[in-house]
């Protein structure tokens, strides 16, 4: 893609997010979240296949609806009440609609329906930057909304969530569809939490954030898009090869890695907050999304291929790839569950 065309996608998608995350009126949040749709449509169908352009489609489609519920239901908000403001949500009818609205934006399961399907037909670097940048807007308005929104509504949707991304991605083979569902899973952990204790909410997503960001330059760097790239990529790289062993740990959320910080505060909230039966959904929810990371895992580290060459290097040398990203995110998505004292 030309740098000129590269560039104003990308201040686009960043002008879309500040916008929406700044925005006190339904109109300019609505605004914001369109700039950033448009924005990572032609990302994503850039590649010029047939795949790409299904993926770009149906992305299209599904941000395009739950915007306009956003909007429609924020017009019936302001029916009722007489103003756009964004922290003025009293109709209970509203609020019911933008609660789908925000979640088919996040992928949230039942309307989760497009997140793996198109993060199969994007490229690696598109699928980091949906996974990740992607749901900052959406966020902020939960986070604005917090005290409005449904709680049954959210708490139903996050234990549906945290349940099928645990269980549809069992079967998967792809990386990017495993990661689709892994970002499913998280999502639903984040949303029980919504209305209950919004800090950890903050604390889930930047963790989240950090954690999948890893995930995928390691993806990037070990070019692996399936399980069978994964069961040789010892041989590009065996420092990247291990920590994406933990890497794969801290996002199934095992102590001591960070990833277990978030389950266990949310766990303890819930419980403190009587939802005992929730806590206990999402605690058997996390034992399935850790089966397939610890499938993915082993067949990272553990195994060999059944075509093992006896060399330890990829026959044909690459340059040299820019490991700063990787660098700079992965000590934090593995090492910061020591500060678990400031949180609690």
């Amino acid at each position: 893609m030309n740098p000129m065309t590269t560039t104003i996608l990308t201040s686009s998608l960043a002008t879309g997010t500040i916008i929406t995350a700044s925005s006190y009126h339904w109109l300019m949040a609505w605004v914001g979240l369109e700039m950033n749709t448009l924005a990572i449509i032609p990302m994503i169908s850039k590649k010029h296949h047939p795949r790409a352009t299904e993926a770009a489609t149906k992305y299209f489609l599904t941000q395009a609806a739950a915007s306009a519920m956003l909007l429609f239901a924020s017009t019936t908000n302001a029916w009722q009440t007489g103003t756009w403001d964004i922290t003025n949500m009293t109709n209970q009818t509203a609020n019911m609609l933008l609660t789908m609205a925000l979640a088919m934006k996040l992928g949230l399961a039942p309307v989760h329906f497009w997140l793996p399907e198109v993060l199969q037909g994007s490229t690696m670097k598109t699928a980091l930057i949906i996974t990740t940048w992607q749901k900052l807007a959406p966020m902020a308005l939960i986070l604005i909304l917090s005290n409005n929104l449904s709680t049954p509504a959210l708490l139903t949707m996050g234990m549906f969530s945290a349940l099928l991304g645990g269980w549809a991605g069992l079967n998967q083979t792809q990386t990017r569809k495993i990661m689709a569902y892994s970002s499913i899973a998280h999502l639903g952990w984040m949303a029980v939490i919504t209305t209950i204790m919004p800090k950890i909410l903050m604390l889930n997503l930047a963790l989240y954030l950090l954690m999948t960001m890893s995930m995928f330059f390691i993806l990037i760097l070990l070019d692996s898009k399936n399980i069978k790239d994964m069961a040789t990529s010892s041989t590009a790289s065996q420092t990247i090869t291990a920590t994406a062993m933990l890497t794969l740990l801290s996002l199934g959320g095992l102590p001591p890695l960070t990833g277990f910080l978030p389950k266990w505060l949310i766990l303890d909230e819930l419980t403190t907050q009587s939802l005992a039966t929730t806590a206990t959904v999402m605690a058997l929810s996390a034992l399935l999304s850790l089966f397939f990371y610890l499938r993915l895992g082993y067949s990272t580290t553990i195994t060999l291929a059944p075509n093992t060459t006896m060399t330890k290097h990829k026959w044909r040398f690459k340059p040299t790839d820019y490991t700063l990203l990787l660098t700079l995110t992965l000590p934090a998505s593995l090492l910061m569950l020591p500060l678990s004292p400031m949180m609690c």
